[in-house]
């Protein structure tokens, strides 16, 4: 991606495509349209669908272009407040609190602990942190794969995203000045709740046509050339018609194209795409059935235009 710049949000639909595709995203008008309302109405947006078709770099695309901070949290199974809202650096506060009671023996050691409960030992994590408006505006918050966190976690995010604050018992609440751009995204691995869907403006990433996935192969992966990108798109948008575990992404058609090239090799063949097939696709019964029963490839220019 470009180096960052600060910039105002875009004033128009083709602006943000504009903005998307100046970091090397290339958007439909439908993504662009939900990506531009909720910039613009200040809502987060939640991006469904398979991994591996841009849900996340849609945020690191919008950090980049608006020049903001991308802050990240990672959702997983068992995540909690400690991990992704904040925590206490009790080991500063302990050493803190015993040298404090050495030079002030006369004080009480509850008013020695109230002075360790400060800011200065609070460890924020992403939520916090998101809070908390850089010199180039609020930040790009990326909440990714929420639906790998459990249901208590997507309830704390409901109160987050109604009113961007957060409350630390000892200190009180934390409010955003100015609400933070949320990028929400899910592959569905699971249901999240409707109340949390109510609360963002939604959007299912599918995968690309054969005639924009070779854009977006000739714009990310240009060394492999023109030939090589028609052949890998074909390939690939023929897999996605087979009954596989996983499909492979568009990420992983970018990959493969590197990987060819790396290899020395400026067009698929059988044996090209045999070596190489673990880099498209992931799972064991995935690699059987494509070896036992491959697509046909394509011997010149293959079935995509642009």
């Amino acid at each position: 991606m470009s180096r960052a710049t600060v910039s105002a949000l875009p004033s128009s639909v083709d602006a943000t495509r504009a903005l998307l595709a100046g970091q090397n995203y290339l958007a439909d008008r439908s993504l662009a349209v939900v990506v531009f309302l909720a910039l613009r109405l200040g809502r987060p947006l939640f991006l469904e669908g398979d991994a591996g078709v841009g849900k996340t770099e849609i945020a690191k695309a919008l950090a980049a272009g608006l020049g903001r901070k991308l802050i990240r949290l990672q959702c997983y199974e068992g995540l909690d407040v400690t991990a992704a809202v904040y925590e206490w650096n009790y080991l500063r506060q302990v050493m803190e609190l015993k040298l404090a009671e050495a030079a002030h023996a006369g004080e009480s050691r509850e008013q020695l602990a109230a002075e360790v409960f400060s800011e200065r030992f609070l460890l924020k994590r992403p939520l916090l942190q998101a809070l908390e408006a850089g010199p180039n505006g609020p930040p790009v918050l990326l909440i990714d794969e929420v639906d790998r966190a459990d249901e208590p976690f997507e309830a704390y995010l409901l109160e987050m995203l109604a009113d961007f604050q957060v409350t630390v018992p000892e200190l009180g609440v934390f409010r955003a000045e100015q609400p933070p751009i949320v990028v929400l995204t899910s592959n569905r691995t699971r249901e999240v709740h409707d109340a949390l869907k109510r609360r963002c403006l939604y959007h299912w990433l599918g995968y690309p046509d054969a005639a924009r996935e070779l854009q977006i192969l000739r714009l990310r992966a240009p060394e492999s050339g023109e030939r090589l990108a028609r052949q890998i798109v074909g390939w690939v948008q023929a897999l996605r018609q087979l009954k596989l575990m996983k499909p492979p992404g568009i990420a992983e058609s970018i990959e493969w194209a590197r990987a060819i090239v790396v290899l020395g090799e400026h067009a698929l063949t059988r044996e090209v795409a045999d070596e190489t097939l673990g880099v498209l696709l992931k799972y064991q019964e995935d690699l059987a059935l494509v070896r036992a029963a491959p697509p046909p490839l394509e011997t010149d220019a293959g079935p995509a235009s642009a």
